[in-house]
């Protein structure tokens, strides 16, 4: 098992006060490869990172003392630590506050641990840092015999069949398959198609959903993929694989 000395590894620093939280998802985290730092406290944090290093942070906004959003402050600026912050349901202000002062994503408890470790290699690539069994970038996106091939923008039927769609239709099926199972609301969606200074709004990701579901589902009025979560945005219901590329 990797140790916090071990150099070779992926270290996350993960700062949670929810002990019945904290205490399996290290496990979870432990047993995908990574080396795992806890902290049940801001406090514990910054003393932790004083002996070890770390590659990335998992950080409760929520917590007595120095809260999530400051320690996150101090690990960007000070640490250059790539953050994710772990964030309620009601906490949107907060979120939006965290993305404001550099905080690369997000996950709203209560999470799937294969969602959280999706979004902590995609953070772990964009940062160039290595994280265990890490993706090419390039590399094509299998999901029940389609492919899609991030290099040449081009997507291909289980028949082989070339389907033609948009740079929009792209952007949005690769967040998707980014994040395979995990919802995303409109708001996240919108951030990873457009960008946050994009001012669109929640009907424009409805319309490009609506579009994409045409080209890749058998009846779109009845989606397979992409379907739609009451409440929370969209999932996509299916498993993804990357090929290798080249």
């Amino acid at each position: 098992m990797a140790t916090p000395e071990d150099t070779s590894a992926t270290t996350l620093l993960l700062v949670d006060d929810e002990r019945s939280l904290r205490e399996p998802l290290v496990d979870y985290l432990v047993g995908q490869g990574f080396v795992v730092l806890e902290a049940e406290s801001a406090a514990a944090a910054r003393s932790l990172l004083r002996e070890h290093r770390a590659d990335l942070a998992l950080v409760d906004i929520m917590m007595p003392g120095e809260d999530g959003l400051s320690l996150t402050r101090h690990l960007i600026e000070a640490q250059k630590l790539p953050t994710i912050l772990l964030t309620a349901m009601g906490e949107a202000t907060d979120r939006i506050v965290g993305l404001e002062i550099g905080a690369d994503d997000y996950v709203t408890k209560p999470f799937e641990p294969r969602e959280l470790v999706a979004r902590i290699r995609s953070v772990l690539r964009r940062a160039g840092r290595h994280s265990p069994e890490r993706e090419d970038e390039d590399a094509p996106y299998l999901f029940e015999g389609w492919l899609l091939d991030p290099l040449k923008q081009r997507l291909t039927d289980p028949e082989g069949a070339v389907i033609p769609i948009s740079t929009a239709e792209f952007r949005m099926l690769r967040a998707f398959l980014d994040h395979p199972r995990a919802v995303l609301d409109r708001d996240r969606l919108l951030d990873m198609v457009q960008g946050r200074e994009a001012h669109l709004f929640d009907r424009a990701v409805d319309n490009q959903v609506s579009r994409l579901r045409r080209k890749i589902e058998e009846d779109s009025r009845h989606p397979q993929f992409i379907q739609t979560v009451r409440g929370g945005g969209y999932r996509f219901a299916a498993d993804v694989t990357r090929t290798t590329s080249g």
